[in-house]
């Protein structure tokens, strides 16, 4: 009976994340001058709130409570995504911001509760990356300057999505030496965003340079190395995850020369490198892994996933060079196109769970 509860919860939790994201895609392409509906309009200053500490807050916390199978686990994704919308009805921000953090420390206690049932160094780094959540969002609530919460995001998302791909090559990476090593660079971030609480400048230095070494462990060692000369879905997966890691060392650089004082540059390009081409390349290649998982929905594997997934790289790559070279018509172009690119993939995705039902009856 709670089992069946549980399965029910599922796409609606799913739908309140899908929310945030669709508002604060709105924000973030009206930021960059376009006419949106007054709703995304209004939700410019929480556009990152949005995306990463709603959006993500969601349907991450409802992958670890499907993962662990306890009610109470649900209750992380259900406050994230209220707060989300708490924000987008135009409540009392506080409010928002306050139903977000209580989210993201029950998704610690979750993620806790997964560390015990298996005490693993990739378990480790999830833990890691949930608490990086919870400081971000509580920055965020104390009204600390956002780029600071901004700096937890990355964190949260970075060493999140690398546990997660240290479990996934396990089979591969029988070296507990390199296991240990990608444990190592994941303090490295964490400990550059506590710094950045006092020094944001060196903090984002520190956290930068624990990123870049993430970036290229992943690209050593991840499976997807291997995985990327077989076939159809397990190759569709690592080629998501071999463009994501390059956009993930691409940003670290960037950010790196940046804070070296070695290259002046907006911090639209780096910061959407990697929320958009490292994140989003992830959130595309496990897709038809999770969300069947999650929503227990049958989501056959095309050919035409490249097509979204290929959209989402050029026009990212639009965005880059007009930031870099000032151009603002042109990153903002890149922007919208962006925006489209996230909207090809959602169709993309609906056609296929049609394909399913078809397949099913």
């Amino acid at each position: 009976m709670k089992k069946n509860l549980h399965d029910h919860l599922r796409v609606p939790l799913l739908v309140l994340g899908m929310i945030s994201l669709v508002v604060g895609t709105l924000a973030g392409i009206a930021r960059l001058g376009w006419s949106v509906p007054n709703f995304g309009l209004s939700q410019i200053p929480h556009h990152g709130v949005l995306m990463v500490a709603a959006f993500f807050g969601t349907v991450i916390g409802l992958e670890r409570a499907v993962a662990i199978g306890r009610a109470w686990a649900y209750i992380a994704p259900l406050l994230s995504g209220l707060g989300g919308v708490t924000l987008i009805l135009g409540l009392e921000p506080q409010l928002g911001f306050g139903l977000i953090l209580l989210g993201s420390l029950i998704f610690t206690l979750a993620s806790i509760a997964v560390l015990k049932i298996q005490p693993a160094i990739h378990n480790w780094i999830l833990l890691s990356g949930a608490v990086a959540l919870i400081m971000g969002n509580l920055l965020l609530l104390f009204g600390a300057e956002l780029k600071v919460s901004v700096l937890w995001w990355m964190v949260y998302l970075v060493l999140t999505i690398a546990g997660e791909r240290l479990e996934l090559s396990r089979l591969a990476i029988r070296s507990e030496s390199k296991r240990q090593g990608l444990a190592g660079l994941s303090l490295l971030p964490f400990v550059g965003a506590v710094v950045s609480i006092f020094s944001f400048a060196l903090g984002e230095l520190l956290a930068t340079l624990g990123i870049l070494g993430i970036a290229l462990w992943l690209i050593s060692y991840d499976i997807a190395r291997r995985t990327v000369r077989q076939k159809g879905l397990p190759r569709f997966t690592a080629a998501c995850m071999l463009t994501g890691y390059t956009w993930l060392l691409f940003s670290s650089l960037l950010l790196l020369l940046n804070n070296l004082d070695l290259m002046q540059t907006t911090r639209d390009a780096p910061l959407h490198g990697l929320f958009l081409g490292f994140v989003f390349s992830m959130v595309i290649g496990h897709a038809l892994i999770i969300f069947p998982a999650v929503t227990k929905l049958k989501i056959p594997y095309s050919s035409l996933f490249y097509l979204p997934l290929g959209v989402l790289h050029a026009t990212l790559l639009v965005r880059v060079v007009g930031s870099l070279g000032l151009k603002t018509q042109v990153y903002a172009l890149g922007g919208l196109l962006n925006a489209i690119a996230l909207a090809l993939f959602v169709l993309t995705m609906i056609y296929s769970i049609y394909r399913g039902f078809l397949r099913k009856s």
